[in-house]
This record gives C-alpha cells, sequence and structure tokens, in this order.
C-alpha cells in the first residue's frame, strides 16, 4: 500500500504503542505532545494543570505482569504494583527501546482534526496544531491515532443543597496532588472509587479524622491474591474464565462469598445492593484497616452542607468539616476532532466501533480513538492491541473493519450487553471485560492465542497458555508482527512476580503441586458442568 503518513495524539500509555505498532508496519509517523514530556496521566505534576495527573503517592491497580506492552517485559526488580514513578520510568524505557523519541514532537498542541479536502477519494486528515513558538501550522496524514485519554476533565455532579456556601474548601480528585496542607483537618472524600479509597487512605494517616462518603457502597477487591500474589496473575487467565459458563447469579454469590470472607461488606459499611459484576470495582488492601482503626469512617451520601457542618442521609452530622475532596470522576469529550461533531459524547455514552472507529466514518476507518476503555484488567496491552488493530485495517485498505451496518449492529449490542450488566452510571459506559475483549481485537487481525495448537506442539508453553496469566505477549505468538521473545517472556512471568519481592530461588518443589492442585479444580469445574 506504500508509505503511509499517520499522526498520533498523545504520548501517553496509549499514545507510545501506537507509535511502535506504526513503525513495525513502515509507516511514517508523527506524534504531537502538548507537553514538555512523554508519560501522560503517569508524569505527576506537583502545579496546578487542565492535564491528567496521578497522586504523588499513587501506585498502579493493576500488576506490572499484566501492564507490560507485549514485546517489553518489565524488570525482574520492578514492584508487582509500581509506583507511579516506576511506571513512568517503564514508559521512558519502552519509548527509548523502540527509538520513539524521534518521532515525538514535544510541545506541539492539536488545535483541530478534521476530514481533508481529499478525504472522500483518500481517508486523509488535516491536523492543525501550534508548535512551541505559537505558529499554527497545517499537515495531512493518511490516518489518526486519537490517545489524549479520559482523565482529565473533572466531572461535578449537581451540586448538593448549600455546597456553593460551605466555608471550608472543595477541590476535585483531579487537582489532589498530595497530602500537605491536610494535616489534622477533618476531611469528607466523596466517592468510593479508585481515586476517592486512595485519597481517604492517604489522608487518613495525618488527618483528624476522614469520612468516605459513597452512595450505593463498592465490592472491594483485594490486589494481592492467594500467597500474597498480584489478583490479576490469577484472575486474567483463560482457566478462570471459564466462570463465563456459570450462570451470573451462582458466580455473583461465589466470588462476594470469597470477599466477605476477607472483609465481611455488611459490618464495614461497604455492601452495596448491586452484585459484584454489576460495577467497576474497587481495589484497594488497605481500606479495611483504615476503617477498623477508625481513621476512616464510611457514611452515606450528603444531604446538605450547612455552613462549616455536613449533614448525610442517614441523619448524622459531622459539625465541622475542614476540607472536601470531589472524587466523582472524569468526563471526556472529543472537541478537537471536527469541534465534537464527528464523535459526539453524550453523559459519557459514545458510539464507536470495538470503542474505537467513529461509524460515521466507516468508508476509510482511518482514524479512531485509542484507550477509550475501562477493562477489568489493565489499559495498556489493550491500547496496544487496539493500536494494531488500526494499522492492521489501514495497510489491508480497510479490509479488516466490517461495513457500516455491522459496525452499528455491534455498537448497538454492546450497549444493550452493558444495560443488562452493569449499574447505570456515568462509569458504566467503556467498560470491557479484559480477555474477551482482547480476543475480539485478536480475532480481528489473525493474532488469537493459539492454545490448542500449541498444546500439541509445545505442551509446557500450551499448559501455560491456558492456566497462566494472559498477559500482553500471549498475542505476539501469532499474527501480524510476531514477537520472537515471546515465549520466553510468558514462561517467565512467575519468576518476575517472585522477583519483585525476594531474592530467594524459588523452592523446587513449589509448581508440581500447584499444577496439580489446578488440574484437579479444573476437573471439578468440569465435573459440575
Amino acid at each position: 500500500m506504500g508509505t503511509k503518513r499517520v499522526a498520533v495524539i498523545g504520548a501517553g500509555a496509549s499514545g507510545l504503542p501506537s507509535i511502535w505498532h506504526g513503525l513495525l508496519y513502515g509507516a511514517d509517523v508523527t506524534c504531537f505532545e502538548a507537553s514538555d514530556d512523554v508519560g501522560g496521566l503517569w508524569r505527576y505534576k506537583s502545579h496546578d494543570t487542565k492535564e491528567s495527573s496521578v497522586m504523588k503517592t499513587t501506585v498502579i491497580n493493576t500488576s506490572k505482569e499484566m501492564t507490560a506492552y507485549s514485546d517489553f517485559p518489565p524488570q525482574e526488580t520492578l514492584a508487582n504494583f509500581m509506583h507511579n514513578n516506576e511506571m513512568l520510568n517503564y514508559l521512558k524505557a519502552y519509548a527509548e527501546h523502540h527509538g520513539l523519541m524521534k518521532h515525538i514532537k514535544i510541545r506541539h498542541k492539536v488545535l483541530n482534526i478534521e476530514r481533508s479536502e481529499k478525504y472522500d477519494t483518500d481517508g486523509t486528515w488535516k491536523v492543525t496544531y501550534q508548535n512551541p513558538e505559537g505558529k499554527v501550522l497545517e499537515d495531512v496524514f493518511d490516518g489518526v491515532l486519537v490517545c489524549s485519554g479520559h482523565h482529565a476533565i473533572p466531572h461535578w455532579p449537581t451540586p448538593f443543597k448549600g455546597q456553593n456556601e460551605f466555608k471550608g474548601r472543595i477541590v476535585h480528585s483531579h487537582d489532589y496532588k498530595d497530602h500537605k496542607g491536610y494535616e489534622d483537618k477533618v476531611v469528607v472524600v466523596v466517592g468510593i472509587g479508585n481515586s476517592g479509597i486512595d485519597v481517604a487512605v492517604e489522608q487518613s494517616r495525618i488527618a483528624k479524622q476522614v469520612y468516605l462518603v459513597t452512595r450505593r457502597g463498592t465490592w472491594l477487591i483485594p490486589k494481592l491474591e492467594t500467597r500474597g500474589l498480584p489478583f490479576d496473575v490469577i484472575m486474567n487467565t483463560r482457566f478462570f474464565s471459564l466462570y463465563k459458563l456459570f450462570p451470573q447469579s451462582i458466580l455473583n454469590s461465589l466470588v462476594e462469598y470469597r470477599i466477605n470472607q476477607r472483609v465481611d461488606h455488611d459490618l464495614y459499611g461497604l455492601k452495596p445492593s448491586h452484585r459484584v459484576f454489576s460495577a467497576h470495582p474497587s481495589l484497594n488492601d488497605e481500606l479495611p484497616n483504615r476503617i477498623a482503626n477508625g481513621t476512616v469512617r464510611i457514611k452515606p451520601n450528603i444531604k446538605k452542607f450547612d455552613g462549616y457542618s455536613i449533614h448525610f442521609e442517614d441523619g448524622t452530622v459531622v459539625p465541622h468539616v475542614d476540607e472536601v475532596v470531589m472524587s466523582t470522576g472524569f468526563s471526556f469529550e472529543f472537541d478537537l476532532i471536527e469541534k465534537g461533531k464527528l464523535v459526539p459524547v453524550t453523559e459519557n455514552e459514545v458510539d464507536l466501533f470495538k470503542y474505537m472507529f467513529p461509524v460515521a466514518t466507516s468508508d476509510h476507518n482511518s482514524l479512531c480513538i485509542i484507550g477509550l476503555i475501562q477493562p477489568f484488567g489493565s489499559i495498556m496491552p489493550v491500547s496496544e492491541q487496539q493500536s494494531r488493530v488500526f494499522y492492521a485495517n489501514l495497510f489491508s485498505g480497510n479490509q479488516i473493519i466490517p461495513k457500516k451496518n455491522q459496525m452499528s449492529e455491534d455498537v448497538a449490542n454492546k450497549k444493550e450487553a452493558m444495560a443488562q450488566q452493569f449499574v447505570k452510571s456515568r462509569r458504566h459506559t467503556i467498560q470491557v471485560d479484559y480477555i474477551p475483549y482482547m480476543d475480539e481485537l485478536a480475532e480481528l487481525i489473525g493474532c488469537q492465542v493459539p492454545i490448542l495448537r500449541t498444546l500439541l506442539t509445545d505442551p509446557i508453553l500450551g499448559l501455560r497458555l491456558f492456566f497462566g496469566p494472559n498477559a500482553g505477549y500471549c498475542y505476539r505468538l501469532a499474527g501480524p508482527h510476531t514477537w520472537q521473545g515471546a515465549k520466553n517472556a510468558i514462561l517467565t512471568i512467575d519468576q518476575r512476580v517472585r522477583k519483585a519481592t525476594t531474592s530467594k530461588p524459588e523452592p523446587t518443589n513449589y509448581s508440581i503441586p500447584l499444577l496439580i492442585s489446578t488440574l484437579i479444580l479444573f476437573a471439578i469445574i468440569f465435573f459440575l458442568l
């Protein structure tokens, strides 16, 4: 198809693999990054900014192996749940390893993306941007990947009664940087998602008292599972995915029972009315301890503000509150693309095929959104997989993505499935299940995980593909641009997980009992079904 010129908007966790996979196809890739460095969300910013930013103490909620890109395993000594500094260093190391920096235009802000004059015939896009000197320039590209993230616009819900007259301070978690200035204060954190819990836990160590407000409660998933292993290393496996064969009600009951064995959600004031698989879970190991020692107290929704006091729906009152942190989520929009007309967004709902391609441009599918998903798992391998789909389709002449009516049908089906499973919320509009969604994308480009074939040709690897973590490396064994190191990366996951916490060698008798117990469990489930 000849050399393609491609624009990548944003050099964060979704933008970097979007550059690399374009280079693998031989594309001429230009990445526009508005800030002064790569890393996006994971580059902590101590100053006030409209950019997305983690808190100073943020650690990743998914383990390093399940977060890693498909051809860049993390170092053994990196923590299993990396601090944001380690995460940023990983991203920079990835960019350095693949030579991406020379393709990134730092401090180049994209102002507009629109179909070019020749779009109807060649599918090209005009990108208008501002360089560091303030000069506005234009360029035309064969393809555009928008990797701008969805954690930059803070969502402020309808104000509570009296909120605007509150005498304390109210900030959004987007602008919360660290604990400084909150010492010995009474703090109310509104929202029990991951950000809200992180803020409450951090504040509980230095504040006079922290109240964590939740409208409907949450199911709290620990990051550490059996034997202290990362939860996603155990749960995001082909074997564990067999749970979908169970009726949903039975599955919910089994998982809720196990969760409650660790922490009784009713006793700790966390129990929601919805089932565990009907909402995105909250991941935290520290909150129960903070509730147990009283430094965090759970409260129902706010009824009203009154001066310094806050009244709650259960009739209780906190007479003096100094600080309120609104951890109420984020909004996203795509005004950058034809002033928002091409990809309209209503209450975080958007019509995109596979959460990537606007149906309106199905004639070429030469523009897509990368990373606009919230998976039960890490977003980074998913974003990478999305970029592979984009380039495979671009270089096939739009032969991979189905026709417009099929795209629309897929969008409608996903919306219906979302409505059936999840509590209606702005948070549950881009939810995907990690393995099924990765497999959907893999099927489009022929990089499905070759379990059955591998069981015959390489039984050890085949068993690992089924029982072990379904990391990004698994999708580089087949399809376009396979990676020679994929097999070794898959077989050494346990080693890197272990080396993160100890330098002691693995017991020689560990793997055999684990395999036997896994096979027994599989046999029991197969028998029950």
